[in-house]
């Protein structure tokens, strides 16, 4: 029983993931913003004005792709052997 709640003690300061796994989050948000920032823009400053660039190959296929690729990497990144704690 003892034992049990040395390991324990030691275990509180540990992140649950290693440094790789962090650095992979990281990448996964920074390619899910740009996916985003991909959709901005194509609006019209008139309303009774109908823009016809807000369906582009940019914002309807480009960027969807873009933040589906960066919750993968999330995913991965989750799911990835951290190796070896120092």
């Amino acid at each position: 029983m003892a034992k049990k709640n040395k390991d324990q003690q030691k275990r509180e300061g540990e992140f649950l993931f290693g440094k790789k796994n962090y650095m992979i989050m990281i990448l996964g948000v920074v390619v899910i913003l740009i996916g985003f920032a991909l959709m901005m823009g194509g609006g019209s400053d008139d309303p009774a004005v109908f823009n016809e660039e807000i369906y582009n190959f940019r914002r309807i296929r480009l960027a969807p792709t873009v933040v589906l690729l960066g919750l993968a990497i999330e995913v991965y990144a989750i799911v990835a052997n951290p190796g070896e704690k120092k």
